[in-house]
């Protein structure tokens, strides 16, 4: 798999949900911060999102999509100055729709919205390190893998049919996926640190996808290096600087995440755990696992969670930018 599927298989949890309603002038609700991961489509009027910390109420026109990949707390509304209510969610956390009336009017909004469940406990950098909220304005002509994927998951909100139960949740990951790859890939204005410029480098990004390809694999820097045409060094240097971490210690990070998965999302024996994070002992695994993510995997497996200070990328970035801008 390549490193953006594996950080989002590492991070889903549960059952995405989504809905599909009108809202009637004046309408504002108020979403209360969560562990998920949501978004936003005006699919026909306009809307303005409330940003949490003062930060600028964001116009929404017809097409625009939103993605709080943090589980923000914020606004939803017709109007920046419209009271808000909290917004009830159903038990599944799905947003109750109302009745069908009819043809959207020019005082309604028709909202497309969804939230996804997400373990936080092992976050990917490749996610925490998204803004608070990504704004993708609607452009003639712009992101249409993107815009085909809202048009089908709305097409089967609307009208659902034979095997839509199954449809929209994989449409929804579908969804998920390519906000992601919209921003990382073609979105995001600075390519020069971080992420993005891990992302753009073809000896990083060669290295990154043979990690993620074989973690089992007992991989050496100079292997890694070789595969971009990089001395041990300078692939060491430009790895280190990019992605934060340095390659080996990346490669033991993402084997105890990984691990860490098939600990709490199946029932495989410790020893073939060990076995697929490149260990030849269950002993040799544990004591990693433990000196990693500061349990033992015993626990972990049991719905335990690690210190604090274990759990890289639990906090997320306090950012202010949507699409196309630059960090301050």
């Amino acid at each position: 798999m390549d490193v953006l599927s594996d950080a989002v298989a590492a991070m889903r949890t549960g059952r995405p949900h989504s809905s599909r309603t009108v809202r009637f002038a004046p309408w504002g609700f108020r979403f209360a911060p969560g562990k998920g991961a949501g978004f936003h489509v005006v699919l026909q009027g306009s809307a303005w999102l409330l940003p949490p910390e003062d930060a600028p109420p964001v116009r929404l026109g017809p097409g625009d999509v939103v993605l709080l990949a943090h589980g923000t707390g914020h606004g939803l509304a017709d109007r920046p100055d419209t009271p808000l209510v909290d917004a009830a969610p159903a038990p599944d956390g799905s947003w109750p729709t109302p009745p069908d009336r009819g043809p959207v009017g020019p005082d309604e909004t028709l909202l497309l919205c969804g939230a996804y469940q997400l373990n936080r406990s092992r976050a990917h950098p490749l996610l925490t390190g998204l803004p608070p909220y990504v704004h993708f304005p609607a452009r003639v002509g712009a992101h249409p893998r993107l815009r085909a994927a809202v048009d089908l998951l709305g097409a089967e909100l609307a009208e659902p049919q034979p095997g839509s139960d199954a449809l929209v949740p994989a449409l929804l990951d579908t969804l998920l996926v390519y906000l992601l790859r919209t921003w990382w890939l073609t979105e995001r204005a600075d390519r020069s640190t971080g992420w993005s410029a891990a992302l753009a480098d073809p000896a990083v990004a060669g290295a990154l996808r043979a990690l993620h390809a074989d973690p089992a694999r007992a991989w050496t820097v100079e292997e890694l290096g070789a595969l971009g045409g990089l001395s041990r060094a300078a692939f060491a240097r430009r790895f280190t600087a990019l992605v934060g971490r340095a390659p080996l210690a990346y490669l033991t990070w993402w084997r105890m995440t990984a691990a860490g998965r098939l600990l709490r999302t199946g029932d495989l024996p410790l020893r073939a755990v060990a076995e697929r994070a490149g260990y030849a002992s269950e002993f040799a695994f544990a004591k990693a696992f433990k000196r990693e993510c500061g349990i033992a995997p015993g626990q972990y497996r049991k719905g335990a969670e690690g210190p604090p200070a274990a759990r890289d990328g639990a906090a997320a970035p306090v950012l202010r930018l949507t699409s196309g801008a630059k960090a301050e």
